[in-house]
């Protein structure tokens, strides 16, 4: 067929002219369908004309669970309604601005999710938390195990979207800021577990760097040579006197981990508050462990997983002023943590240890700890 045919410009042979559709405001606009496509429309009949012009896809809804078109004008997904009201019965209203309709969510998470109800969501601009609502809401409905993932950096996460997701598991309907039960006196709750994680900013780690002032001497060597403060300030500076800073990863406080502290910013512009590092939790995200198992036994806190590699792992935390290596020795013999065994591929001990170990599998903690990280030569 002739190009002029195929998308035909002019007039055809046939004597067609090509034409596009006009809007109410007289305005050109174009066609949902190339030629080719929309000729094939016509042919099978999907095509049909109103006494107005007005052209119409017949399109067929057989074996199809849904169709969702491009314009969703439903009144259900006005964020005024079922976006800022949501938040007002709630009790959290008047804080963020624009929430998105929980509809809007719901049918989004539907048709991405649907027959899989097993489905895990990442939403990295999570804002008022309507995504996690909403996964909650479909797994009520169809008794699924959808999982969330919500990333957010705003003040209102504590605000408005760790309030939302813990009232919404506890009822599924609000007015006025109190739960609201059904016909029944059912709040519809349900068991849930959720777990949030606060990572360390920019600004958290440069507030923990402590400075080893230079001496006297070494003061005035520098003011007398600029050039040599200045290399001394980027290459020896930074890297040697801040090497014992709570940010850049402090062994000594790996003595008590469970009491490992930074100073984390207040609110106040400048002000700070002394605030423990999960370590424990940190050391398990470096190594990709997927936890089996994590106790409080006897004073040692203990992590059993499998890394990314599938090896075996375990992890043993202790306070070492109350669990010295005797102790530390005791307890693995009576829980049966032999170093000797095929057991586990991997062992991490805070502290020095006299565990007998003829496998070298036992590792410190801090040491893997710290190179893990920083050594980032081959990430």
């Amino acid at each position: 067929m002739p190009l002029d045919e195929e998308y035909p410009l002019e007039t055809t042979s046939e004597g067609y002219q090509r034409i596009y559709p006009i809007n109410s405001r007289n305005e050109e606009r174009v066609w949902r369908s190339s030629y080719l496509t929309g000729r094939e429309r016509a042919e099978n009949g999907e095509l049909v004309i109103s006494d107005r012009g007005t052209v119409y896809q017949l399109i067929d809804h057989e074996g199809k669970r849904e169709i969702l078109f491009s314009n969703w004008t439903d009144s259900k997904y006005n964020s005024g309604v079922h976006g800022a009201n949501v938040l007002s019965n709630l009790g959290i209203g008047g804080i963020f601005d624009y929430p998105k309709s929980i509809y809007t969510l719901e049918t989004t998470l539907w048709a991405q999710t649907y027959g899989d109800t097993h489905a895990i969501v990442l939403d990295y601009f999570a804002g008022s938390g309507t995504t996690g609502h909403a996964v909650i809401n479909l797994n009520r409905e169809d008794k699924g195990s959808r999982k969330y993932i919500l990333v957010e950096m705003g003040e209102y996460f504590h605000t408005v979207l760790k309030p939302r997701i813990q009232k919404i598991i506890y009822s599924r309907d609000w007015e006025n800021g109190k739960p609201k039960p059904d016909n029944n006196g059912n709040m519809n709750g349900i068991s849930h577990c959720f777990k949030y994680l606060r990572l360390e900013s920019y600004e958290d780690t440069l507030n923990n760097l402590t400075i080893k002032k230079p001496t006297q001497v070494q003061q005035i060597t520098l003011d007398s040579n600029p050039e040599l403060k200045e290399d001394y300030m980027l290459s020896y500076w930074l890297d040697v006197e801040t090497k014992n800073s709570s940010s850049l990863l402090n062994l000594n406080q790996f003595e008590d981990p469970f009491n490992y502290k930074l100073n984390i910013a207040a609110g106040s512009v400048g002000v700070t508050k002394p605030t423990n590092v999960d370590l424990v939790e940190t050391f398990n995200y470096l190594l990709g462990l997927t936890v089996k198992q994590i106790d409080t036994i006897r004073g040692f806190k203990v992590v059993v997983g499998q890394n990314p590699q599938d090896e075996s792992v375990l992890v043993v935390w202790r306070v070492l002023a109350d669990k010295d290596n005797a102790a530390l020795e005791e307890f693995m013999n009576k829980s049966k943590y032999h170093p000797k065994d095929t057991e586990f591929d991997h062992i991490y001990v805070n502290g020095d240890h006299t565990l007998e170990d003829p496998h070298s599998k036992v590792k410190m903690t801090e040491i893997e700890f710290k190179r893990l990280m920083f050594d980032v030569q081959d990430v």
